[in-house]
């Protein structure tokens, strides 16, 4: 954390930005989310609930970097059978990977306060190249003396390129669970050094 006297923020093409450093995600503030098709008529919302990130906001900011790692059996969805059974082998299998992760491998492009992040997922030990459309929310100081900055990501995968495969046809024409898996990330980063 910076002292009082030092400055939080600094301008970047016209863009008030965080000053370089180390940020980790703030656990109370942060979602990790995805949306996926149920039954090719509605969607399934969930989240997992444990994750955590380090950013590292670099002097040119499109040399800033991000590593995540998700706790697989925190997945939620507000159905324990539903949450038992994407923990089971069929999808996430979270006694042999305990883990989901991510690492930036750079910055594409920027547009205002726009930014994709270029990084690699891995899922069940399978790694496929990402492209996070992230969207800087804004930077300051918190009543509690911490500089914090917010951001929000989305994305989407093809759940199958990562081995997560399992399915069931359906009588009407279609399958249970769509293969595309929109995610959906909010969170606030706070200054470690």
């Amino acid at each position: 954390m910076t002292s009082s006297t030092e400055a939080v923020t600094r301008e970047w093409e016209g863009l008030t930005i965080p000053t370089p450093g180390t940020y980790a995600l703030d656990a109370a503030h942060k979602r990790v989310g995805f949306v996926a098709r149920h039954m090719m008529v509605s969607k399934v919302r969930g989240e997992f609930t444990e994750a955590a990130a380090t950013i590292t906001v670099a002097e040119d900011p499109m040399q800033s970097s991000v590593t995540a790692t998700i706790q697989a059996a925190s997945v939620h969805t507000g159905a324990a059978d539903r949450d038992g059974h994407l923990r089971s082998g069929d999808f996430l299998d979270v006694e042999k990977f305990q883990t989901l992760e991510f690492r930036s491998t750079g910055v594409k492009s920027r547009h205002r306060n726009e930014f994709v992040l270029l990084g690699e997922l891995t899922i069940r030990d399978v790694t496929r190249p990402v492209e996070l459309h992230v969207e800087f929310e804004g930077v300051g100081r918190s009543p509690f003396g911490q500089d914090i900055f917010g951001f929000s990501a989305k994305t989407e995968i093809d759940r199958e390129e990562f081995g997560l495969t399992w399915n069931v046809a359906i009588e009407s024409g279609g399958v249970l669970v769509g293969k595309k898996v929109k995610i959906e990330i909010e969170g606030e980063a706070i200054r470690q050094a």
